[in-house]
């Protein structure tokens, strides 16, 4: 019994980090903040529970502005057609979707214009986020 106890203690200390890192929408996006960013693919992380992607986009004055794009699961967004390969360093893409409530340049990207043409949903399904 003991050695059930440790092991179930074990795992959960594993796994806590991203069971910790995964939010429903409202916890950190407000959806009165719907913003379109539009700028040059700088990094792409791949992950899970969500993957992240970065863009140098240029603002009123023409300043460089880092951004980064929450999106879904992997494996939700390749169901969808969203594949890791269309995200490519250098393209420039369009996305549509909410601010971090801190303010910060972090959106949640609800919908990504490829630089292909192609329309993709990041959304991540269920997360409580406007559809």
């Amino acid at each position: 019994m003991k050695r059930l106890l440790f092991a179930v203690v074990a795992l959960s200390g594993l796994t806590g980090a991203s069971i910790a890192a995964h939010h429903s929408f409202a916890a950190e996006f407000d959806a009165s903040k719907a913003i379109r960013v539009t700028g040059t693919l700088s990094k792409v992380e791949w992950t899970n529970p969500h993957i992240y992607f970065y863009l140098d986009a240029k603002d009123e004055q023409g300043n460089v502005v880092k951004w980064t794009c929450e999106s879904g699961a992997p494996g939700a967004l390749s169901r969808r057609g969203f594949k890791r390969g269309d995200l490519k360093l250098g393209d420039t893409i369009v996305v549509d979707g909410y601010r971090a409530k801190n303010g910060s340049n972090l959106m949640d990207a609800r919908r990504v214009t490829l630089a292909d043409g192609r329309i993709v949903s990041g959304a991540s399904a269920g997360d409580g986020g406007p559809q």
